[in-house]
């Protein structure tokens, strides 16, 4: 049942029917925003770094970089809740990393040292800087596809209106002058359409498969793959251990003992 479950959570994010499928054109606007958001990410990253090795002298730099550390795991996050989102993948499982009463009693600084992960910041740094670098390759990627297709729908309506407004033929000097192929401009809108649209759904496809790309840079499906204990399971084994431990430890003196009632 494991591995049926798991293999319907990995295929529950592929998407189909690209063409009327809103996730595609969601796809679309979250990668055209992934370049403005790596220029972002990146920026942060670097200038929060920076200022916390060059101000670590003075104290300040310990408290900035564990500080830079939280955000770059709050960006990591929140890309992969936009990218489940998007895909449509349901919410990980919660579970208790930690126990808040051993943390009662120490200050903001141990507090954020016992939280810290070097592992963890080591990763989320490298994922934001792959973020930043896939941003401007998928962007420019999507742009060229869609842009082919797209302006090969269309040619024949940008060809009538500069045949009519400025007697300019874009098309006097095309492909099938060269092949000596007498096709119309009717015939030849046709054929460009055709390829238009074809291209078109290729380059759906592509963004498609970039998505996928970036959920498996972006870790997205490692919370499903990893084995999470319920969260009530885990206050019961936290708490049924006390309360037994309660139990052997009260007095038996004092009680109240049964009764019995001779007929």
């Amino acid at each position: 049942m494991k591995g049926i479950d798991a293999t319907a959570m990995a295929q529950s994010g592929k998407v189909r029917w690209v063409l009327f499928n809103p996730k595609t054109y969601a796809t679309i606007l979250y990668l055209l925003l992934s370049l403005p958001l790596g220029i972002i990410y990146f920026s942060v990253a670097i200038t929060g770094l920076a200022l916390s090795i060059s101000l670590t002298p003075i104290f300040i730099g310990i408290p900035l970089f564990f500080g830079v550390a939280k955000l770059l795991n709050g960006i990591v996050n929140f890309e992969q809740n936009i990218i489940r989102q998007i895909l449509g993948l349901p919410t990980p499982p919660v579970s208790l990393t930690y126990n808040r009463q051993s943390e009662a009693g120490q200050n903001w600084l141990m507090r954020m040292m016992r939280g810290f992960d070097g592992a963890l910041f080591i990763r989320n740094l490298l994922l934001v800087l792959l973020r930043f670098i896939t941003g401007i390759v998928f962007f420019t990627i999507m742009v060229t596809v869609i842009s082919l297709g797209l302006g090969l729908i269309a040619l024949p309506v940008v060809h009538i209106i500069l045949m009519n407004e400025m007697q300019l033929d874009i098309l006097e000097n095309s492909l099938f002058s060269y092949f000596h192929i007498d096709w119309t401009y009717n015939q030849q809108y046709l054929l460009y359409v055709g390829v238009g649209l074809v291209l078109f759904w290729i380059a759906l496809r592509v963004v498609n498969g970039l998505m996928q790309v970036q959920r498996r840079i972006m870790y997205v499906d490692e919370p499903y793959q990893q084995p999470s204990v319920p969260v009530e399971a885990q206050i019961h084994a936290t708490v049924q251990p006390q309360y037994y431990e309660y139990q052997e430890d009260q007095p038996t003196q004092g009680k109240m003992q049964p009764a019995y009632r001779e007929l």
